[in-house]
């Protein structure tokens, strides 16, 4: 393993917004790429790698590449960080893999389904050969019906045998890993006001772990953060914009009504998750504008105080539009505006979102909360940092 003056690097496939290279970068992980197939999606990522402060290493060696991951060729694509690359190696490979084929609000066709990305993901990691992989999904991955296939997953990474589709033992090699977890966890742990667990697969290279023991991430919060604390500074922003004028007690009755819905619930379930909201769910461009997620999720915001039928328009575009009646004065309540829905995701304020109302929700709603991809980050660099000293000392 060599000592590399970046530190510790990661190259990133589905990247989406950003919110696992949010994390990965706070857990102190520099990207050498970033992989994304929506044109939004990459252009928020190239929006806020050149207005970031903190992302000027990213400025300058990070290759964003807007393709599909089954055409991404590190040979050829990488730029930037091609020599960086091939002077030190790569720390990371990580991936929020696609989740409809695995996620209970589908078919779950697991590897029957054409957006299953789990073997690019492999043939990566034998091209990249990375100390550690990262890769992230849905809880339904875990289910008992898709038990072979994760057995399969597993084997090429550690080698073993596996269950074939047709019933058949089979066995394999494997790349040089030892998947260290596969596990659930659970974004409200990690201080994000949402119920979104997510299945994480660690695997760290057999020469890097060695003696190192990998710890998976523990919570971060012992009570969850509910969504009326979490949201309170921007719904107050929204209806004060109002005080003043016509709509002045309308707007304070509707603040002071939102702020009793959403304490009340959250006391309800003191004990039992807090007032957290369900799960956002981005939604697919097969189908019409964002909304808050099926039935059962609107329900539940509702009893937040919050209408679930659509997303609002952001104040100034709420002016123009005139759209009060429907983002702020509903009946169930105020609609989230897409800054509130990324608040519920865990994103840092200021992220810059490209594409129109519908586009940037549908990012926000299909990302990695990034206070998990940070807990799971660190985990990650324990050992990465932990193996590097131990090869140091024996040169």
């Amino acid at each position: 393993m060599t000592s590399t003056e970046s530190g510790f690097t990661s190259i990133e496939i589905c990247a989406g917004a950003g919110g696992q290279a949010i994390g990965l970068h706070m857990a102190g992980f520099k990207h050498l790429a970033l992989v994304e197939i929506d044109k939004h999606a990459a252009e928020t990522l190239r929006l806020n790698i050149e207005a970031q402060a903190s992302w000027r290493w990213e400025k300058q060696h990070c290759d964003l590449l807007h393709k599909d991951v089954k055409q991404f060729d590190p040979d050829a694509d990488l730029v930037k960080s091609g020599q960086l690359l091939k002077r030190d190696g790569l720390d990371l490979l990580a991936g929020g893999v696609p989740c409809p084929p695995f996620s209970h609000a589908g078919k779950q066709l697991g590897r029957d389904d054409e957006r299953d990305l789990f073997p690019r993901m492999l043939e990566l990691v034998e091209q990249l050969n990375p100390r550690a992989v990262m890769i992230e999904n849905v809880r339904g991955i875990m289910d008992p019906k898709f038990s072979d296939y994760r057995d399969w997953i597993i084997a090429q990474l550690e080698g073993g045998t596996y269950r074939e589709e047709d019933g058949n033992l089979a066995s394999v090699r494997g790349l040089g890993y030892t998947v260290c977890k596969w596990g659930v966890l659970e974004a409200s742990d990690f201080g994000v006001p949402q119920l979104r667990p997510r299945a994480i697969l660690v695997a760290i290279r057999n020469d890097v772990l060695k003696d190192v023991k990998y710890e998976w991430p523990t919570p971060t919060h012992e009570e969850p953060v509910s969504v009326a604390k979490a949201l309170d500074g921007t719904m107050e922003d929204r209806y004060k914009e109002y005080f003043d004028g016509p709509y002045g007690q309308q707007a304070r009755d509707a603040l002071n009504r939102w702020r009793e819905r959403a304490a009340q619930r959250d006391r309800e379930l003191k004990g039992k998750g807090g007032g957290i909201a369900p799960t956002l769910v981005g939604g697919s461009k097969k189908h019409g504008g964002a909304d808050l997620g099926p039935s059962r999720a609107k329900a539940a915001w509702k009893q937040l105080g919050v209408s679930g039928l659509g997303v609002a328009n952001d104040t100034l575009t709420c002016k123009e539009k005139k759209s009060e009646g429907r983002d702020l004065f509903g009946p169930d309540g105020p609609m989230l505006t897409v800054e509130q829905a990324a608040i519920i995701q865990g994103f840092p304020r200021g992220w810059i979102l490209d594409g129109g109302k519908t586009a940037q929700y549908r990012q926000v709603g299909n990302a990695f909360p990034p206070p998990v991809a940070t807990a799971v980050g660190k985990s990650i660099m324990e050992v990465l940092k932990a193996a590097r000293e131990r090869d140091a000392k024996q040169l």
